[in-house]
């Protein structure tokens, strides 16, 4: 009775394998390819993301897409009366942006082209 049971098991493993190895040969893009061709494709350009950000500056939300588009290519140069208190001043060195952060809100406040380490007063409200 035991010989018949692994018998049983091994033809069940040997039947799950063959299956699988099949459908994957049937259909490809099971194997993972179509996930890594997706994630290959070209996302918005650089000048496309810093125009986002500008338009939805003020917005909550703001702060993640700043974090997202440009992480670690951020450099703080500055801290200044802003926002909610006080406002970060990040650099991208990459593109010559400097964007204006305020944690408190999570959002970007002011956006310009340049390295800027003061913002005026109105830009940072």
């Amino acid at each position: 009775m035991k010989l018949t049971s692994l018998l049983a098991a091994l033809g069940m493993v040997g039947l799950v394998t063959v299956g699988s190895t099949s459908l994957h040969m049937v259909h490809p893009a099971l194997n993972g390819t179509a996930i890594a061709a997706e994630m290959k494709q070209s996302g918005p350009t650089v000048q496309q993301k810093i125009d986002l950000i500008t338009k939805n500056k003020g917005q909550i939300g703001s702060g993640d897409q700043l974090r997202r588009f440009f992480y670690g290519d951020l450099e703080p140069i500055a801290v200044q009366p802003g926002g909610a208190g006080m406002v970060v001043n990040l650099y991208n060195k990459a593109n010559d942006v400097t964007f204006s952060y305020c944690a408190t809100y999570d959002v970007v406040v002011a956006v310009k082209k340049g390295r800027v380490n003061t913002f005026l007063a109105s830009e940072v409200k």
